[in-house]
């Protein structure tokens, strides 16, 4: 199937969410049943004021970028150009102190779950291309909830969390329609596989196509826009492999970042610039059905930019890595301010007002806060570790998030308290790092020692959360492959030249 191809279409059935809110209700009994436990739109209704109670759920566009550095926008300073991402930015709010967990499938995870990874085994790296595991099958993924709620659900993109049986792929967890990716890496152009085999589908049916990935991504997503049927609100989940390696990109794009001097870096850029184009083009095609201003768009990245060639991918990287963190500590991989902050920004014309948002917030807080501007139903989820944050997205009310686990395995647990974050890795030799992050956001200076009862009281805190935690599945993976693995013994001919 060719890329030019029309995608399916979609029809409304029965009362759309949009129509039932439309209904209304009065902003007492919508508390009240939020102070009863009683979920859907009338508990909703309370928690997103003016937007709610108008009755109209939003369309939400959720855009990921894939290892993006802190710095690599246009608005962080970055000597890469991101027009795009910088009108969305300007004309909406920044969050400055977003977090993400350390590597691509745990972030997507809490993204979808409102729940940290280590509650259901993803906290560990990525899922490889030999996982046998995927996204809890009893978790209740966001796109699911929306789609409960009356939402048309498209995915473009990147999915990576879970390929070895159906029951993980994106169209049975909760997509109306999936264009893309089931792996974490691919060659932007041929869409193999470190293994040689293609990773490209439309919805569950393996599609041969060409051109550069990051391209088709956008170009479906404004397909799905374009034939959209308004009587439902949508849900778009953009997801885009740039600027993951392999550091790949069209010769335009390449020629237009030609005062790049390091190829890498270069070659990097170009895919910046590809992706900021494809928003432009997204933020267009909004625009022109009418769609743009009940349209609330999010922009992130999955985690910081990669800096340690042992967090690059399957895909070698000969020079010097090229994304750049700013002034946050180390990157991808780590949970380091340089590997969990990242770049993020939410734009809603007339609902959200331009300008910057200090407080902290985390991935898993989107989930109940898009749940509350669906007016969807979260009884069918587990308890969440996310809190609805559209009182300070909207009205600019602080944060009410003063803890962030950043997150938590066997052996190593980072949390924060208000400023205070510790580093704590407890195999041996163990490490302690304590970091007061209103006046050290660099993490150069360790205060374990100067603060004893601090180190305690976050060691008590983790110790408590590990109590909680789900062995990692990767963990489970490798120990299976080595026990049932064949017997390795010499080479025959080697074992018939050698003596007694």
């Amino acid at each position: 199937m060719s890329n030019t191809d029309a995608a399916p279409t979609h029809d409304s059935k029965g009362m759309t969410r949009r129509e039932a809110l439309a209904s209304g209700t009065t902003l007492a009994v919508s508390r009240l049943a939020a102070q009863v436990s009683i979920p859907g739109a009338l508990a909703a209704l309370a928690a997103v004021g003016d937007a709610r109670a108008q009755g109209a759920a939003p369309n939400i566009v959720y855009i990921i970028s894939d290892d993006l550095g802190w710095k690599d926008v246009g608005y962080h300073g970055s000597d890469i150009k991101t027009p795009n991402i910088d009108r969305l930015a300007a004309g909406g709010t920044r969050l400055e102190q977003f977090y993400a967990q350390p590597m691509c499938t745990p972030t997507r995870a809490a993204l979808l779950t409102g729940r940290y990874p280590f509650r259901y085994g993803l906290q560990t790296a990525v899922i490889p291309q030999s996982g046998t595991y995927g996204l809890a099958l009893d978790e209740y993924p966001l796109p699911q909830m929306l789609k409960d709620a009356g939402y048309y659900t498209a995915m473009s993109g990147k999915w990576h969390l879970g390929h070895s049986k159906t029951a993980y792929w994106p169209r049975q967890r909760g997509f109306d329609s999936f264009y893309g990716a089931l792996l974490g890496e691919i060659d932007h152009f041929t869409h193999k596989a470190a293994t040689g085999n293609k990773d490209w589908y439309r919805n569950n049916k393996a599609l041969k196509e060409e051109g550069f990935d990051n391209i088709l991504f956008g170009t479906e997503a404004v397909r799905v826009i374009n034939n959209h049927d308004q009587k439902q609100p949508l849900f778009l989940y953009l997801a885009f492999t740039a600027p993951h390696t392999p550091y790949q990109g069209p010769q335009e794009y390449l020629d237009r970042n030609s005062h790049i001097a390091d190829e890498n870096r270069r070659k990097y850029a170009a895919m910046i610039s590809v992706m900021d184009d494809e928003i432009g083009k997204v933020v267009e095609a909004l625009e022109k059905r009418g769609m743009r201003d009940n349209t609330l768009i999010v922009f992130q990245s999955d985690n910081g930019g990669v800096v340690n060639p042992f967090f690059a991918g399957e895909s070698e990287v000969k020079g010097k890595l090229p994304p750049d963190n700013g002034p946050y500590r180390e990157g991808k991989g780590t949970t380091y301010e340089g590997g969990t902050r990242v770049v993020c920004l939410v734009n809603w014309p007339g609902k959200i007002k331009p300008g910057t948002i200090d407080g902290a917030m985390h991935v898993v807080d989107m989930y109940p806060t898009l749940a509350g501007l669906a007016g969807a139903k979260t009884a069918k989820n587990k308890p969440l570790d996310g809190m609805d944050m559209w009182p300070t997205l909207s009205e600019g009310k602080p944060s009410p998030r003063t803890e962030v686990v950043y997150n938590l395995e066997p052996m190593v647990g980072t949390v924060r308290e208000g400023d205070w974050k510790l580093v704590w890795k407890a195999a041996l030799p163990q490490k302690i790092e304590l970091f007061d992050l209103s006046k050290d956001e660099s993490e150069t200076i360790n205060l374990a020692g100067q603060n004893p009862e601090m180190v305690r009281k976050l060691q008590a805190r983790i110790t408590e959360l590990a109590t909680e935690m789900a062995p990692p599945l990767i963990m489970q993976d490798a120990v299976k492959l080595l026990l049932h693995a064949p017997t390795l013994l010499p080479d025959p001919s080697e074992m018939f030249n050698v003596r007694d």
